[in-house]
């Protein structure tokens, strides 16, 4: 089947290199019954291609039962997958069959398979292994014929090395690979998938669908998605419903955008800096030029003070901090700082050596800086605000924010 097909067939949007290559993938291994581990962040749509897989593999005319690992509690998890005889444990008024003997002949798709209890793990390697299970309570063994799909949100080799998950039972698990991509990897798809959602919540509500304006387009590809395409949803649906008006231009578009949360290690480019480090940064710098200025200003008291003059408690403090936030060449001598009963003295020829000089105080304002680095950004870069925050270490959508806030013009 062509690939335009099943997309068609299964609804699902976009041309994206790495959903394409993902599908293709489900695609070639379906008629087999290879087990098959599908891995994504959430919200990614992993439970589509399970879908695939079956539909398009000779189980399906048999049943197809999706198990959400993560939500059923530990301790009735072995007897909703492998079922339970009467009276082995309390409540359990008569036998069940579990979703391993129902969906023989066809396929189970087990999500967040991560969540499974070690002792559980141990069963489900066993059916993969040998094809064979025991219910609880029993001592029988039962044959299945089942195909395996799992799914998860977890870095299994993390979860592997904590001693959460069983090796053995990973590489039985993941005979294939199936890696889908994060929506923020897909940017030639997100439009799409918005309007796709727009028509449909238009459909729904019995109103028309809102659309974008081309600097709202701007900020939804940009913006990082850490719920992906739930997130983008659920955000959809709202819009539709409380906006009045079915045009949606950025600022409108910004009241729905949460702040961007942090990043996971594997998505976070280390190398640029975030505008509150440069903030702090700065802050750093300003109070150490400060110190200097009263430095300065002391010496010259000194000086006009014929060469000594008593230090005041503040003025101690002053150059304590100094020495602490300052360290010299390793070939410099320094003095100590004097005591409250000791005075300093300077040289009559270092008092020829030394000129005054007019200390002009610079803003030591924060916004200031942040509008003047802004300024330059802008100017730097032609008013492409792009490349302008780049050079800022921040992303587009921030940028937007503050040349609103500071009501600048590029």
């Amino acid at each position: 089947m062509e690939l335009q097909q099943v997309k068609q067939r299964f609804g699902i949007i976009g041309n994206a290199p790495l959903l394409n290559r993902a599908l293709e993938v489900a695609v070639q291994v379906a008629p087999t019954d290879i087990s098959v581990l599908v891995t994504g962040e959430s919200g990614t749509g992993k439970e589509i291609i399970p879908q695939v897989i079956h539909q398009l593999s000779s189980r399906k005319h048999g049943e197809y039962i999706a198990v959400n690992c993560g939500a059923i509690p530990e301790g009735t998890i072995d007897s909703e997958l492998f079922g339970h005889e009467k009276g082995s444990f309390t409540g359990a008024s008569g036998s069940r069959k579990g979703y391993f003997e129902v969906a023989d002949g066809g396929t189970i798709f087990l999500d967040e398979v991560a969540e499974l209890p070690m002792q559980t793990q141990v069963r489900l390697l066993r059916v993969l292994e040998t094809g064979e299970f025991i219910r609880v309570g029993s001592s029988k063994a039962i044959k299945t014929d089942v195909r395996v799909v799992a799914a998860t949100n977890e870095n299994m080799q993390q979860a592997i090395t904590s001693g959460k998950f069983r090796e053995d039972l990973f590489y039985r698990l993941s005979t294939v690979p199936i890696p889908l991509p994060p929506l923020r990897n897909r940017q030639e798809d997100i439009h799409l998938i918005f309007r796709k959602f727009a028509s449909d919540f238009g459909d729904k509500y019995r109103m028309p669908a809102i659309r974008l304006t081309p600097d709202a387009v701007q900020l939804l590809n940009d913006y990082s998605w850490p719920g992906n395409i739930r997130q983008l949803k659920n955000l959809v649906e709202q819009i539709s419903v409380i906006e009045t008006s079915r045009e949606i231009d950025a600022q409108i578009f910004l009241n729905y955008l949460p702040a961007e949360r942090d990043r996971s290690p594997a998505i976070i480019d280390s190398s640029r800096e975030s505008i509150n480090e440069r903030e702090l940064m700065y802050k750093f710098l300003f109070d150490m030029k400060k110190d200097l200025t009263d430095l300065k200003k002391l010496v010259i008291e000194i000086l006009a003070n014929n060469g000594t003059v008593d230090l005041s408690r503040d003025q101690e403090t002053m150059i304590n901090r100094f020495y602490e936030d300052v360290q010299p060449p390793a070939n410099t001598k320094i003095l100590p700082p004097a005591k409250s009963d000791e005075s300093y003295s300077i040289s009559r020829t270092q008092e020829e050596n030394y000129e005054t000089h007019e200390e002009v105080e610079e803003s030591l304002s924060l916004e200031d800086r942040e509008k003047e680095l802004i300024k330059k950004a802008l100017t730097k870069h032609k008013g492409r605000r792009k490349y302008a925050a780049a050079e800022l270490g921040i992303s587009e959508r921030t940028l937007y924010r503050k040349i609103k806030e500071y009501n600048l013009t590029d």
